[in-house]
Protein backbone atom coordinates (compact mmCIF):
# COMPACT_ATOMS: atom_id res chain seq x y z
CA UNK A 1 0.00 0.00 0.00
CA UNK A 2 1.30 3.38 -0.88
CA UNK A 3 1.19 6.39 1.08
CA UNK A 4 -1.93 7.93 -1.23
CA UNK A 5 -3.36 4.68 -1.31
CA UNK A 6 -6.17 5.35 1.59
CA UNK A 7 -8.56 2.71 2.69
CA UNK A 8 -9.95 1.08 6.07
CA UNK A 9 -7.37 -1.73 7.63
CA UNK A 10 -10.58 -4.38 9.04
CA UNK A 11 -10.01 -7.84 10.14
CA UNK A 12 -6.41 -7.11 8.81
CA UNK A 13 -7.22 -6.36 5.51
CA UNK A 14 -7.60 -3.59 3.24
CA UNK A 15 -11.41 -2.42 2.79
CA UNK A 16 -11.44 0.13 -0.19
CA UNK A 17 -14.57 2.80 1.02
CA UNK A 18 -17.11 3.40 -1.41
CA UNK A 19 -18.45 6.62 -0.76
CA UNK A 20 -17.97 10.06 -1.76
CA UNK A 21 -14.25 11.43 -2.29
CA UNK A 22 -12.07 12.51 0.46
CA UNK A 23 -9.39 15.00 -0.13
CA UNK A 24 -6.59 15.97 1.60
CA UNK A 25 -4.31 19.15 0.19
CA UNK A 26 -0.59 19.19 1.18
CA UNK A 27 -0.36 21.90 3.81
CA UNK A 28 2.97 23.39 2.67
CA UNK A 29 1.83 23.41 -0.59
CA UNK A 30 -1.84 23.99 -0.36
CA UNK A 31 -1.54 21.37 -2.82
CA UNK A 32 -4.14 17.89 -3.50
CA UNK A 33 -1.91 15.72 -2.00
CA UNK A 34 -4.52 12.36 -1.56
CA UNK A 35 -7.84 11.18 -2.94
CA UNK A 36 -9.66 8.30 -1.22
CA UNK A 37 -13.38 7.15 -1.25
CA UNK A 38 -15.37 7.53 2.37
CA UNK A 39 -15.66 4.05 4.29
CA UNK A 40 -18.60 4.94 5.00
CA UNK A 41 -21.53 2.99 7.12
CA UNK A 42 -20.05 -0.34 5.23
CA UNK A 43 -17.03 -0.08 6.42
CA UNK A 44 -18.12 0.57 10.12
CA UNK A 45 -19.93 -2.43 9.93
CA UNK A 46 -17.28 -4.02 8.97
CA UNK A 47 -15.20 -3.33 11.38
CA UNK A 48 -17.77 -3.99 13.95
CA UNK A 49 -18.02 -7.40 13.06
CA UNK A 50 -14.52 -8.06 12.41
CA UNK A 51 -14.46 -6.82 16.44
CA UNK A 52 -16.34 -8.87 17.67
CA UNK A 53 -14.69 -11.91 16.31
CA UNK A 54 -10.99 -10.36 16.84
CA UNK A 55 -11.59 -9.24 20.37
CA UNK A 56 -13.02 -12.95 21.36
CA UNK A 57 -8.94 -14.42 20.06
CA UNK A 58 -7.61 -11.27 21.74
CA UNK A 59 -9.73 -11.96 25.16
CA UNK A 60 -8.62 -15.84 24.98
CA UNK A 61 -5.63 -15.50 25.28
CA UNK A 62 -3.96 -14.83 28.80
CA UNK A 63 -2.95 -11.92 30.10
CA UNK A 64 0.19 -12.34 30.28
CA UNK A 65 0.30 -13.26 26.83
CA UNK A 66 -1.62 -10.13 25.64
CA UNK A 67 1.23 -8.25 27.72
CA UNK A 68 3.98 -9.98 25.60
CA UNK A 69 2.24 -8.96 22.38
CA UNK A 70 2.10 -5.23 23.29
CA UNK A 71 5.65 -5.54 25.00
CA UNK A 72 6.45 -6.63 21.14
CA UNK A 73 4.87 -3.76 19.45
CA UNK A 74 6.58 -1.42 21.58
CA UNK A 75 9.60 -2.71 20.53
CA UNK A 76 8.19 -2.61 16.59
CA UNK A 77 7.21 1.10 17.20
CA UNK A 78 10.59 1.98 18.01
CA UNK A 79 12.50 0.09 15.67
CA UNK A 80 10.58 1.81 12.77
CA UNK A 81 10.44 5.04 14.14
CA UNK A 82 11.66 7.41 11.85
CA UNK A 83 9.58 6.19 8.98
CA UNK A 84 6.61 7.01 11.16
CA UNK A 85 8.32 9.82 11.88
CA UNK A 86 8.37 10.71 8.29
CA UNK A 87 4.88 9.22 7.61
CA UNK A 88 3.20 11.75 10.24
CA UNK A 89 5.30 14.60 9.24
CA UNK A 90 4.62 14.22 5.88
CA UNK A 91 0.86 13.88 6.24
CA UNK A 92 -0.13 15.65 9.33
CA UNK A 93 2.18 18.91 8.45
CA UNK A 94 4.02 18.51 11.49
CA UNK A 95 7.78 19.42 12.15
CA UNK A 96 10.21 15.83 11.96
CA UNK A 97 12.07 16.93 15.38
CA UNK A 98 8.24 16.96 16.81
CA UNK A 99 7.08 13.49 15.15
CA UNK A 100 9.90 11.82 15.85
CA UNK A 101 9.59 12.75 19.97
CA UNK A 102 5.80 12.26 19.48
CA UNK A 103 6.52 8.36 17.94
CA UNK A 104 8.56 7.84 20.99
CA UNK A 105 6.32 8.68 23.13
CA UNK A 106 3.91 5.97 21.44
CA UNK A 107 6.74 3.23 21.75
CA UNK A 108 6.45 4.01 25.51
CA UNK A 109 2.72 3.89 25.79
CA UNK A 110 2.69 0.18 24.56
CA UNK A 111 5.28 -0.67 26.67
CA UNK A 112 3.98 0.99 29.75
CA UNK A 113 0.25 -0.44 29.92
CA UNK A 114 2.21 -4.09 28.66
CA UNK A 115 2.83 -4.31 32.20
CA UNK A 116 -0.44 -3.58 33.46
CA UNK A 117 -1.76 -6.52 30.83
CA UNK A 118 -1.86 -9.31 33.86
CA UNK A 119 -2.17 -6.85 36.38
CA UNK A 120 -5.70 -5.78 36.71
CA UNK A 121 -6.29 -7.37 39.85
CA UNK A 122 -9.78 -8.45 41.41
CA UNK A 123 -10.98 -8.16 45.17
CA UNK A 124 -12.50 -10.26 47.80
CA UNK A 125 -14.91 -8.35 49.80
CA UNK A 126 -15.49 -9.06 52.97
CA UNK A 127 -19.49 -9.15 53.23
CA UNK A 128 -21.23 -9.98 56.67
CA UNK A 129 -22.99 -13.44 55.25
CA UNK A 130 -21.65 -16.48 54.72
CA UNK A 131 -20.64 -15.73 51.04
CA UNK A 132 -17.35 -15.11 49.06
CA UNK A 133 -17.66 -12.36 47.33
CA UNK A 134 -15.19 -11.82 44.36
CA UNK A 135 -14.94 -8.82 42.68
CA UNK A 136 -13.53 -9.17 39.05
CA UNK A 137 -12.75 -6.35 36.64
CA UNK A 138 -13.31 -7.18 32.72
CA UNK A 139 -12.93 -5.77 29.34
CA UNK A 140 -15.70 -3.47 27.90
CA UNK A 141 -15.16 -6.02 24.22
CA UNK A 142 -15.33 -2.99 21.85
CA UNK A 143 -14.39 0.01 22.35
CA UNK A 144 -14.35 3.02 19.68
CA UNK A 145 -11.79 5.61 19.57
CA UNK A 146 -12.33 8.99 17.36
CA UNK A 147 -8.89 10.51 17.29
CA UNK A 148 -8.07 14.38 15.64
CA UNK A 149 -5.58 15.85 12.64
CA UNK A 150 -3.45 17.45 15.51
CA UNK A 151 -1.48 14.54 16.49
CA UNK A 152 -2.92 11.43 14.57
CA UNK A 153 -0.06 8.92 15.68
CA UNK A 154 0.37 9.64 19.13
CA UNK A 155 -3.60 10.01 19.82
CA UNK A 156 -4.39 6.58 18.34
CA UNK A 157 -1.34 5.32 20.97
CA UNK A 158 -2.79 7.27 23.66
CA UNK A 159 -6.04 5.35 23.00
CA UNK A 160 -5.13 1.84 21.57
CA UNK A 161 -2.42 0.80 23.91
CA UNK A 162 -4.55 1.08 27.52
CA UNK A 163 -7.82 -0.46 25.83
CA UNK A 164 -6.03 -3.38 24.42
CA UNK A 165 -3.87 -3.26 27.90
CA UNK A 166 -7.02 -3.93 29.50
CA UNK A 167 -8.24 -6.57 27.03
CA UNK A 168 -10.58 -4.69 24.75
CA UNK A 169 -10.94 -4.88 20.86
CA UNK A 170 -10.98 -1.03 18.88
CA UNK A 171 -12.03 0.47 16.31
CA UNK A 172 -9.97 3.51 15.48
CA UNK A 173 -11.46 6.44 13.60
CA UNK A 174 -9.23 8.62 12.82
CA UNK A 175 -9.87 12.11 11.36
CA UNK A 176 -10.54 11.98 7.47
CA UNK A 177 -7.69 14.41 6.95
CA UNK A 178 -5.11 12.17 8.80
CA UNK A 179 -5.91 8.24 8.16
CA UNK A 180 -1.89 7.38 7.17
CA UNK A 181 -0.16 6.94 10.59
CA UNK A 182 -3.25 5.43 12.21
CA UNK A 183 -3.05 2.55 9.40
CA UNK A 184 0.29 2.47 9.51
CA UNK A 185 0.83 1.84 13.52
CA UNK A 186 -2.07 -0.79 13.08
CA UNK A 187 -0.31 -2.74 10.71
CA UNK A 188 2.58 -2.80 13.33
CA UNK A 189 0.22 -4.01 16.09
CA UNK A 190 -1.29 -7.04 14.09
CA UNK A 191 3.09 -7.98 12.90
CA UNK A 192 3.81 -7.64 16.93
CA UNK A 193 0.57 -10.34 17.09
CA UNK A 194 -2.40 -9.01 17.89
CA UNK A 195 -5.59 -11.18 16.92
CA UNK A 196 -6.65 -9.82 13.05
CA UNK A 197 -9.95 -7.59 13.88
CA UNK A 198 -8.73 -6.65 17.45
CA UNK A 199 -7.62 -3.81 16.30
CA UNK A 200 -9.19 -1.77 13.17
CA UNK A 201 -9.06 1.59 11.39
CA UNK A 202 -11.91 3.20 9.76
CA UNK A 203 -11.44 5.85 7.06
CA UNK A 204 -14.16 7.75 6.63
CA UNK A 205 -15.94 10.59 7.46
CA UNK A 206 -17.52 11.43 10.74
CA UNK A 207 -21.84 12.00 9.91
CA UNK A 208 -21.09 8.44 7.88
CA UNK A 209 -18.63 5.75 9.17
CA UNK A 210 -18.42 7.75 12.92
CA UNK A 211 -21.99 7.75 13.38
CA UNK A 212 -22.30 4.25 12.78
CA UNK A 213 -19.33 3.77 15.01
CA UNK A 214 -20.79 5.88 18.03
CA UNK A 215 -24.50 4.97 17.76
CA UNK A 216 -24.26 0.87 17.60
CA UNK A 217 -24.91 -1.15 20.50
CA UNK A 218 -22.68 -3.76 20.20
CA UNK A 219 -20.06 -0.91 21.32
CA UNK A 220 -19.31 -0.78 24.80
CA UNK A 221 -17.74 2.60 25.00
CA UNK A 222 -16.80 5.93 22.82
CA UNK A 223 -13.85 7.75 23.40
CA UNK A 224 -13.98 11.19 21.30
CA UNK A 225 -10.81 13.71 21.02
CA UNK A 226 -11.86 16.65 19.70
CA UNK A 227 -14.16 20.22 19.50
CA UNK A 228 -16.68 20.74 22.01
CA UNK A 229 -19.83 21.11 19.82
CA UNK A 230 -19.04 17.54 17.98
CA UNK A 231 -18.00 15.98 21.24
CA UNK A 232 -21.38 16.77 22.76
CA UNK A 233 -23.06 15.13 19.86
CA UNK A 234 -20.68 12.12 20.07
CA UNK A 235 -21.98 11.76 23.51
CA UNK A 236 -25.07 12.17 22.76
CA UNK A 237 -25.66 9.28 19.67
CA UNK A 238 -23.75 7.01 22.04
CA UNK A 239 -26.26 7.88 25.23
CA UNK A 240 -28.84 7.16 23.03
CA UNK A 241 -27.30 3.42 22.54
CA UNK A 242 -26.80 3.52 26.38
CA UNK A 243 -23.47 3.28 26.15
CA UNK A 244 -21.23 5.68 27.91
CA UNK A 245 -18.31 8.07 26.78
CA UNK A 246 -15.01 9.57 27.55
CA UNK A 247 -14.56 13.10 25.99
CA UNK A 248 -11.16 14.94 25.93
CA UNK A 249 -12.22 18.09 24.21
CA UNK A 250 -10.77 21.30 23.92
CA UNK A 251 -8.58 24.40 25.87
CA UNK A 252 -7.43 27.56 26.50
CA UNK A 253 -4.99 27.09 28.81
CA UNK A 254 -4.17 29.91 31.47
CA UNK A 255 -0.16 30.13 32.13
CA UNK A 256 0.01 32.43 35.08
CA UNK A 257 3.48 34.24 35.46
CA UNK A 258 4.19 36.17 39.03
CA UNK A 259 6.84 38.77 39.51
CA UNK A 260 8.62 36.68 41.83
CA UNK A 261 8.80 33.86 38.95
CA UNK A 262 12.09 33.41 37.22
CA UNK A 263 11.25 35.46 34.25
CA UNK A 264 13.43 34.24 31.85
CA UNK A 265 12.63 30.61 32.06
CA UNK A 266 8.82 31.65 32.27
CA UNK A 267 9.16 33.84 28.75
CA UNK A 268 11.52 30.98 27.02
CA UNK A 269 8.64 28.25 28.58
CA UNK A 270 5.48 30.59 27.32
CA UNK A 271 6.68 30.21 23.65
CA UNK A 272 6.80 26.33 24.06
CA UNK A 273 3.52 26.11 25.55
CA UNK A 274 1.66 28.09 23.12
CA UNK A 275 3.94 27.98 19.44
CA UNK A 276 4.28 23.43 19.80
CA UNK A 277 2.81 22.40 17.36
CA UNK A 278 2.11 25.80 15.64
CA UNK A 279 -0.40 25.54 18.41
CA UNK A 280 -2.52 23.41 17.59
CA UNK A 281 -2.67 21.16 20.96
CA UNK A 282 -5.67 21.43 23.49
CA UNK A 283 -3.15 22.07 26.33
CA UNK A 284 -1.21 25.09 24.34
CA UNK A 285 -1.28 28.04 26.96
CA UNK A 286 -2.80 29.95 25.19
CA UNK A 287 -3.98 32.97 27.50
CA UNK A 288 -0.52 34.10 29.25
CA UNK A 289 -1.23 36.17 32.49
CA UNK A 290 1.08 37.72 33.69
CA UNK A 291 1.25 40.39 37.05
CA UNK A 292 1.44 44.66 35.92
CA UNK A 293 4.91 44.90 37.43
CA UNK A 294 6.33 42.89 34.96
CA UNK A 295 3.68 42.73 32.58
CA UNK A 296 5.57 45.04 30.27
CA UNK A 297 8.97 43.41 30.25
CA UNK A 298 7.23 39.52 29.56
CA UNK A 299 5.50 41.06 26.31
CA UNK A 300 8.66 42.32 25.11
CA UNK A 301 10.74 39.07 26.33
CA UNK A 302 8.30 36.41 24.77
CA UNK A 303 7.68 38.89 21.86
CA UNK A 304 11.52 39.62 20.87
CA UNK A 305 11.61 35.22 21.24
CA UNK A 306 8.67 34.18 18.92
CA UNK A 307 9.64 36.63 16.04
CA UNK A 308 13.18 34.49 15.95
CA UNK A 309 11.00 31.48 16.01
CA UNK A 310 12.21 29.28 12.94
CA UNK A 311 8.46 28.66 10.56
CA UNK A 312 9.17 26.30 7.70
CA UNK A 313 8.48 23.04 6.31
CA UNK A 314 8.19 19.84 7.98
CA UNK A 315 11.21 17.67 6.67
CA UNK A 316 13.32 20.64 7.73
CA UNK A 317 14.95 19.84 10.85
CA UNK A 318 15.78 23.39 11.88
CA UNK A 319 11.78 23.95 11.38
CA UNK A 320 10.27 24.92 15.35
CA UNK A 321 6.95 25.79 13.52
CA UNK A 322 5.28 24.20 10.72
CA UNK A 323 2.02 24.62 9.13
CA UNK A 324 -1.64 24.92 10.14
CA UNK A 325 -2.72 21.29 9.48
CA UNK A 326 -5.73 22.14 6.79
CA UNK A 327 -7.15 24.94 4.67
CA UNK A 328 -10.24 25.13 6.83
CA UNK A 329 -8.35 25.44 10.40
CA UNK A 330 -5.75 28.10 8.46
CA UNK A 331 -8.47 30.69 7.38
CA UNK A 332 -9.66 30.15 11.11
CA UNK A 333 -6.69 31.77 12.36
CA UNK A 334 -6.43 34.69 10.28
CA UNK A 335 -9.89 35.43 10.67
CA UNK A 336 -9.69 35.30 14.59
CA UNK A 337 -6.32 37.03 13.91
CA UNK A 338 -7.49 39.99 12.21
CA UNK A 339 -10.55 40.40 15.16
CA UNK A 340 -8.22 40.63 17.66
CA UNK A 341 -7.18 43.85 16.22
CA UNK A 342 -10.56 44.80 15.44
CA UNK A 343 -11.34 44.34 19.07
CA UNK A 344 -8.70 46.45 20.61
CA UNK A 345 -5.81 44.00 21.11
CA UNK A 346 -2.26 45.27 20.42
CA UNK A 347 -0.69 43.09 17.81
CA UNK A 348 2.68 43.06 19.31
CA UNK A 349 4.34 40.12 16.22
CA UNK A 350 3.55 37.67 14.05
CA UNK A 351 0.40 37.10 11.21
CA UNK A 352 0.47 35.48 8.20
CA UNK A 353 3.86 35.03 6.66
CA UNK A 354 5.48 36.81 4.02
CA UNK A 355 7.84 34.24 2.91
CA UNK A 356 6.97 33.60 -0.94
CA UNK A 357 8.48 29.85 -0.34
CA UNK A 358 5.76 29.60 2.53
CA UNK A 359 3.28 31.69 1.09
CA UNK A 360 1.34 29.41 -0.89
CA UNK A 361 1.10 26.63 2.23
CA UNK A 362 -0.87 26.96 5.55
CA UNK A 363 1.60 28.84 7.50
CA UNK A 364 1.20 31.70 9.92
CA UNK A 365 3.80 33.31 11.74
CA UNK A 366 3.79 32.90 15.90
CA UNK A 367 1.52 35.71 16.90
CA UNK A 368 1.46 37.70 20.12
CA UNK A 369 -1.27 39.96 21.30
CA UNK A 370 -0.93 42.03 24.71
CA UNK A 371 -3.42 44.13 26.30
CA UNK A 372 -5.78 41.65 25.85
CA UNK A 373 -9.14 41.83 27.58
CA UNK A 374 -11.18 38.87 28.96
CA UNK A 375 -14.27 39.59 26.87
CA UNK A 376 -12.58 39.80 23.55
CA UNK A 377 -13.26 37.01 21.17
CA UNK A 378 -9.19 35.58 21.08
CA UNK A 379 -9.87 35.45 24.55
CA UNK A 380 -12.80 33.62 24.87
CA UNK A 381 -12.13 31.10 21.81
CA UNK A 382 -10.18 28.00 21.40
CA UNK A 383 -8.30 29.80 18.38
CA UNK A 384 -5.99 26.27 17.60
CA UNK A 385 -3.36 27.82 16.20
CA UNK A 386 -0.08 30.18 16.99
CA UNK A 387 -1.89 33.11 18.96
CA UNK A 388 -1.28 34.38 22.13
CA UNK A 389 -3.04 36.81 24.02
CA UNK A 390 -1.35 38.39 27.05
CA UNK A 391 -3.19 39.87 30.26
CA UNK A 392 -1.95 42.09 32.72
CA UNK A 393 -3.13 40.73 36.52
CA UNK A 394 -2.62 42.63 39.99
CA UNK A 395 -3.54 40.10 42.38
CA UNK A 396 -4.01 36.25 42.87
CA UNK A 397 -7.38 36.45 43.69
CA UNK A 398 -7.49 38.45 39.97
CA UNK A 399 -4.98 35.87 38.44
CA UNK A 400 -7.24 32.94 39.67
CA UNK A 401 -10.98 34.75 38.50
CA UNK A 402 -8.94 35.21 34.63
CA UNK A 403 -7.68 31.67 34.55
CA UNK A 404 -11.05 30.03 35.74
CA UNK A 405 -13.10 32.30 33.49
CA UNK A 406 -14.44 30.71 29.99
CA UNK A 407 -15.64 26.85 29.06
CA UNK A 408 -12.83 25.38 29.31
CA UNK A 409 -10.94 23.32 32.19
CA UNK A 410 -7.99 21.35 30.57
CA UNK A 411 -4.65 22.32 31.86
CA UNK A 412 -2.91 25.47 33.49
CA UNK A 413 0.22 26.55 34.93
CA UNK A 414 1.78 29.21 37.59
CA UNK A 415 5.33 30.54 38.12
CA UNK A 416 6.40 31.03 40.69
CA UNK A 417 9.40 31.07 43.75
CA UNK A 418 6.56 31.07 46.67
CA UNK A 419 5.96 27.46 47.49
CA UNK A 420 2.97 28.98 49.20
CA UNK A 421 1.67 30.31 46.55
CA UNK A 422 2.35 27.30 44.12
CA UNK A 423 0.07 25.14 46.49
CA UNK A 424 -2.44 27.58 46.56
CA UNK A 425 -2.99 28.29 42.72
CA UNK A 426 -2.47 24.79 42.30
CA UNK A 427 -5.68 23.74 44.33
CA UNK A 428 -7.43 27.08 43.03
CA UNK A 429 -7.01 26.64 38.73
CA UNK A 430 -9.74 24.74 37.94
CA UNK A 431 -7.84 22.40 35.32
CA UNK A 432 -7.55 18.33 34.96
CA UNK A 433 -3.40 19.32 34.65
CA UNK A 434 -1.55 21.96 36.30
CA UNK A 435 2.22 22.78 36.00
CA UNK A 436 4.15 24.90 38.75
CA UNK A 437 7.04 26.31 37.41
CA UNK A 438 6.89 24.39 34.22
CA UNK A 439 4.84 23.76 31.39
CA UNK A 440 3.52 20.33 28.66
CA UNK A 441 5.48 17.68 31.04
CA UNK A 442 2.89 14.66 30.01
CA UNK A 443 3.42 11.25 30.95
CA UNK A 444 1.56 8.20 29.85
CA UNK A 445 1.83 7.20 33.70
CA UNK A 446 -0.16 10.30 34.92
CA UNK A 447 -4.08 10.47 34.82
CA UNK A 448 -5.16 13.08 32.10
CA UNK A 449 -8.54 14.61 31.01
CA UNK A 450 -10.61 18.01 31.34
CA UNK A 451 -13.09 18.93 33.42
CA UNK A 452 -16.66 21.19 32.66
CA UNK A 453 -16.26 22.08 29.07
CA UNK A 454 -13.04 20.39 28.48
CA UNK A 455 -14.25 16.73 28.64
CA UNK A 456 -14.69 14.34 31.16
CA UNK A 457 -12.92 10.85 31.57
CA UNK A 458 -9.47 10.23 32.25
CA UNK A 459 -7.14 8.85 29.41
CA UNK A 460 -3.85 8.02 30.43
CA UNK A 461 -2.52 6.35 33.90
CA UNK A 462 -3.63 3.94 35.68
CA UNK A 463 -7.45 5.38 35.79
CA UNK A 464 -7.85 4.80 32.04
CA UNK A 465 -8.10 0.80 32.96
CA UNK A 466 -11.05 1.51 34.98
CA UNK A 467 -12.41 3.63 31.69
CA UNK A 468 -11.89 0.76 29.84
CA UNK A 469 -12.94 -2.62 32.05
CA UNK A 470 -16.41 -2.71 34.67
CA UNK A 471 -16.66 -4.63 37.79
CA UNK A 472 -18.25 -7.80 38.45
CA UNK A 473 -19.27 -8.91 41.35
CA UNK A 474 -19.55 -13.22 41.88
CA UNK A 475 -21.10 -14.00 45.28
CA UNK A 476 -20.44 -17.80 46.27
CA UNK A 477 -22.34 -19.23 48.74
CA UNK A 478 -20.28 -21.14 51.12
CA UNK A 479 -22.21 -22.53 53.54
CA UNK A 480 -24.65 -25.78 52.87
CA UNK A 481 -27.18 -24.91 55.83
CA UNK A 482 -27.74 -21.34 54.90
CA UNK A 483 -31.49 -20.79 54.74
CA UNK A 484 -32.82 -18.94 51.27
CA UNK A 485 -34.09 -15.67 52.61
CA UNK A 486 -37.49 -16.16 50.30
CA UNK A 487 -39.24 -19.04 48.91
CA UNK A 488 -41.24 -22.36 50.33
CA UNK A 489 -39.60 -25.86 50.80
CA UNK A 490 -39.74 -28.34 48.68
CA UNK A 491 -40.93 -31.74 49.03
Amino acid sequence: MNEGDVASLVGGAMLPGCGEPVVIEDATTGMVATRYADGGEAAAEAALCAAEEGGRAWRALSASRRGAVLTQAARRIAAAGEDLAALESRTAGKPIRDARAEVAKVAEMFAFYAGFADKLFGDVVPVATSHLNIVTREPLDTVVQLTPWNAPIFTAGWQLAPALGAGCAAILKPSELTPQSSIALVRLLHEAGVPDGAVNVVAGLGPTSGQRLVSDERVGKVVFIGSVGTGRRVAAAAAMAGRPALLELGGKSANIVFADADLRRAARAAQGAIFAAAGQSCTAGARLLVERSVYERMVEWVSAGTARLKVGRPDDPATEVGPINNRRQFESVLQTIEAGTADGARLVTGGRTDDRDLARGFFVRPTVFADVTPEMMIARKEIFGPVLCVTPFDTEDEAVALANEGAFDLAGAVWTRDVFRAHRMARAIRAGTVWVNGYRSLSVMSPFGGMRGSGFGRSSGIDVLREYTQAKSVWIETDETAVAPFGYDVP
